[in-house]
């Protein structure tokens, strides 16, 4: 699959800003990949549609990565913590007037691992900015809107977006499994090359108890919460021990083995995620859905509605 098969144009009023006030409100695009239905409705109004899916969600918790640097100006983002003893990998920019052994703030610069990654050590937890992603340019007043009301396990330089409508009382209303993926550089690197057989994945720190695995193989259907919970689920079911890495790289072509239901925001162009979700519901499809949701002024990215594919 070419690259440029990933590209879609977006009008950038679409490009969601803020968090609705209640985050259920947002809307919820659903798509029934038998029928070929598409019925358009309040995320509040999930548990209706599901059936016996098993809710399966990703509990990673989003450290406050975003360390400003002042000299010279720029900043470290922490991608993954790598012991107990400080060590982080990172990536710093300006990554050609950065120099390893050098001390910037509470971030001493170790090696350059290449791309703009650094190995670098910091003294305790991190006490940086919450990591928002480049294109939301406002400021967030409540740094907790881009966390998972169940978000428990430290670790991720992003949120796993599509969790991010759930309350409180609507995992009440659901069958919920909880798996962890620290979300780093491979979920939000960007496509760099014109062939997506030519993109290389780093991989991401996984792990699930054995009671979440034993529920998630004898679930009679799954629904995945995000791409993350599917790289877990899907790297699990070929046989993957419970706790690891995961470099597995969804595409077009890829058999699904027991991921039965997707639910996911709108993701950016050229990148890994829209690949799987063309992977899971059809490429053309995927690209009918996404011109349909910019025709009913869905809202995009990480602070944006949701689409359910069934």
């Amino acid at each position: 699959m070419k690259t440029r098969e990933l590209e879609y144009d977006l009008p950038a009023e679409l490009i969601a800003q803020h968090p609705v006030a209640r985050r259920d409100e947002s809307r919820l695009l659903v798509y029934d990949r038998v029928s070929e239905r598409v019925h358009h409705l309040r995320f509040a109004e999930l548990p209706d549609v599901l059936g016996d899916a098993l809710t399966v969600v990703n509990d990673t918790r989003v450290v406050p990565a975003r360390i400003p640097i002042e000299r010279p100006r720029g900043e470290v983002l922490l991608l993954e913590r790598l012991d107990g003893d400080g060590l982080w990998e990172g990536l710093a920019r300006p990554t050609r007037r950065l120099r390893p052994g050098q001390q910037y703030g509470p971030v001493e610069l170790l090696e350059h691992l290449g791309e703009g990654r650094w190995l670098v050590r910091i003294d305790g937890e991190p006490h940086g900015n919450t990591p928002l992603p480049p294109y939301i340019t406002e400021p967030l007043e409540d740094p907790e809107r881009y966390q998972t009301v169940y978000a428990a396990e430290a670790g991720s330089a992003a949120a796993p977006t599509a969790g991010l409508h759930f309350t409180e009382d609507l995992l009440r209303r659901l069958d919920v499994e909880r798996v962890t993926l620290h979300v780093g550089l491979d979920t939000f690197r960007p496509l760099a090359v014109d062939d997506l057989a030519e993109h290389q994945i780093h991989g991401e720190s996984f792990s699930v108890t054995a009671r979440a695995w034993h529920r998630i193989e004898a679930a009679p259907r799954v629904l995945a919460v995000g791409t993350t919970t599917v790289r877990v689920v899907e790297t699990l079911a070929r046989g993957a021990p419970l706790s690891g890495r995961t470099d597995l790289f969804i595409t077009p072509g890829f058999e699904f083995k027991r991921t039965d239901a997707l639910l996911t925001n709108f993701h950016l162009p050229r990148s890994t995620l829209l690949a799987l979700v063309m992977a899971f519901a059809g490429v053309e499809e995927t690209r009918s859905l996404y011109r349909l949701a910019i025709e009913e002024r869905y809202r995009f990215y990480s602070f944006g509605d949701a689409m359910l594919l069934l």
